[in-house]
């Protein structure tokens, strides 16, 4: 069963896609999709800037396929160390309901809105 998207998942998306800009495997802005490192059921880093890669659409799906290859390429991409903050990380509890998803996506609408204003400008992950 597909996990339903909301307007954080939307916002959130958008916002990891403006501060990549292209696909990190390829190089290419066509066909972008967030790739999240750990799946979105894991409700404590759905919404982290930290879990979360742009890829074009047919490196996402290369990735998926292949856990092993996604591990490594993120591993060489972000560094071991990334990946160990990640996994504590992920050992949180978040207790999330539509007023904490509205939040999201307001944080990540302004976001996207200072990044859009000023390139340089880092994306701050919600959490």
């Amino acid at each position: 069963m597909a996990i339903k998207r909301t307007n954080a998942d939307i916002w959130f998306s958008k916002a990891v896609r403006a501060r990549d800009g292209a696909c990190l495997v390829c190089g290419t802005n066509q066909t972008l999709e967030c790739a999240h490192i750990y799946g979105r059921r894991r409700k404590i880093v759905r919404y982290s800037m930290d879990n979360a890669v742009t890829l074009c659409h047919y490196h996402h799906r290369v990735m998926t396929e292949n856990p092993l290859s996604f591990s490594g390429f993120l591993e060489q991409e972000l560094g071991a160390g990334h990946l160990e903050l990640l996994t504590e990380k992920c050992r949180g509890i978040l207790k999330e309901n539509k007023a904490i998803r509205d939040e999201i996506a307001k944080h990540y609408r302004e976001e996207i809105r200072k990044k859009e204003q000023n390139p340089d400008y880092v994306i701050v992950s919600y959490n």
